[in-house]
């Protein structure tokens, strides 16, 4: 549930004053997409990223503005530098960031976002924003789960983007929409919906707590998975040494994932600490709509296991060819952690190849 919404409502809710800043449009090169966000403290960035380099540090800047200021800006920055300018974006650009002053003031439409993330629901974040004065804008933020968007009508001026909406969560791609004047204040000189849908992350689930396994749930974590770590050794299995695990589950291996709700957004990296682990951990999924199962062992062994499973009729030879064994790219990789980057490639490398069907679609 690593969403930077989520994130910002628990910590709205340490009264800390932050600056939520979100890139809605880009034109031509850029260091980010839309739906970008980075949160500035007055200390500079407190978490997020809007690419780095020139761009964020002008954007902290005026991000700082606004924090003194207690004022919304729409500010549009260049990346057309020549290599010539110092201290200058040169991309080639341009990048429109909404800076939002007083995320507090939706701080309701950040619980119910996080609420949806937490029960895996997907959904639509709805900004409406009125350019007041120059870069001056007002915002009005909804949170549109998925339950509302099938089961209730949307209400206010909303209702006018019922189509957008669906088709911006249908694309699973962000869109900035001009609203037309008649459904704007008065003050306002011009208004614009940002339409963000977010989904929750794709589920990482490592058997195995141990070494690999722990460097494997790093990198999961750093690719923006929801990592879960199921050992039956507690001496393993502890925050201290998985400090980026979202979940640990410390149980017989076989009977965790037997109850893990394994769906079709889910990754099994199988990597535990003996063959007998790895084959009951594998019986327990290899029948399962999982994305990815990936299970480490040398050639040899998964031979052995495969032959064992079609006997045993523990599997069918389709449902043992889906799996990613020996797991990872090849990289010609030794040691622990040149494994565990392997394995990690490949689950990028699956992930990518599905997100991308789903848009072809």
């Amino acid at each position: 549930m690593k969403s930077i919404y989520a994130h910002l409502f628990h910590l709205l809710e340490e009264r800390k004053p932050l600056i939520l800043a979100t890139i809605i449009e880009t034109k031509g090169s850029s260091p980010q997409v839309p739906g970008a966000s980075a949160l500035f403290s007055s200390e500079g960035l407190f978490a997020g990223t809007l690419g780095g380099g020139m761009l964020e540090a002008d954007a902290q800047q005026k991000a700082l503005q606004s924090l003194t200021e207690k004022v919304s800006f729409l500010s549009e920055f260049s990346l057309k530098a020549d290599l010539a300018s110092e201290g200058e974006a040169i991309c080639g650009g341009e990048v429109t960031i909404l800076i939002d002053a007083c995320p507090e003031e939706h701080r309701d439409t950040f619980y119910r976002l996080s609420q949806s993330l937490f029960r895996r629901q997907p959904g639509v974040l709805a900004t409406l924003i009125y350019q007041l004065d120059g870069e001056k804008v007002s915002l009005s933020r909804h949170w549109i789960g998925r339950e509302e968007r099938f089961t209730a009508e949307l209400k206010g001026h909303l209702s006018f983007f019922q189509k957008q909406i669906e088709d911006a969560f249908s694309a699973s791609k962000p869109n900035l929409l001009r609203v037309e004047k008649r459904i704007f204040p008065e003050q306002a000189e011009k208004g614009f919906l940002f339409l963000e849908p977010i989904f929750p992350l794709p589920q990482l689930v490592i058997a195995g707590a141990g070494h690999v396994g722990q460097a494997v749930a790093h990198l999961g974590s750093l690719l923006k998975f929801e990592v879960t770590v199921i050992d039956d050794r507690p001496e393993f299995a502890h925050r201290e040494r998985l400090p980026d695990t979202d979940h640990i589950i410390i149980d017989d291996i076989g009977k965790a994932l037997q109850n893990f709700p394994i769906s079709s957004d889910t990754y099994v990296v199988i990597v535990t600490r003996g063959h007998s682990h790895d084959a009951e951990a594998l019986r327990q999924c290899i029948a399962s709509e999982a994305a990815y199962i990936g299970m480490i062992g040398s050639s040899r062994k998964i031979e052995l296991m495969r032959k064992k499973f079609l006997e045993e009729g523990w599997a069918t030879a389709r449902q043992f060819a889906r799996v990613y064994a020996p797991i990872g790219i090849d990289i010609y990789s030794e040691t622990v952690e040149e494994i565990a980057i392997s394995i990690a490639a490949q689950l990028v490398f699956v992930r990518s190849q599905i997100q991308n069907k789903k848009r072809d679609k």
